[in-house]
């Protein structure tokens, strides 16, 4: 999802990297990801760009960039009182999430 093509609004993000519960498919995640674009991160004004990654072994990123450090980190604590965003935080396993928050520098 990408709200808004300005580089110049960017200024920090949430980066997090996981991987998926036994039995649950990129199909699935996917979707989830998709369902939360729509129905939730979609009424976030300073949320800039969403988007999801693979990497190897298994392993996904969750990258969301907004105006600033403080907005991302601000949109990922509302994660945790959205429904769809929560049935989206299930098909995780918890024990691999590595969450970081950055500012742009440059």
């Amino acid at each position: 999802m990408i709200k808004n093509n300005n580089i110049d609004n960017i200024g920090g993000m949430e980066f997090a990297t996981f991987r998926l519960k036994e039995g649950v498919t990129e199909t699935r995640l996917v979707e989830l990801s998709h369902q939360v674009e729509a129905e939730f991160l979609s009424q976030q004004e300073e949320l800039i760009l969403h988007f999801l990654v693979r990497g190897t072994d298994g392993v996904y990123a969750d990258v969301a960039i907004a105006s600033s450090q403080e907005k991302a980190e601000e949109y990922c604590q509302q994660w945790l009182r959205n429904k769809v965003a929560l049935e989206y935080l299930e098909l995780l396993d918890k024990e691999s999430v590595n969450m970081t928050f950055w500012s742009k520098i440059n």
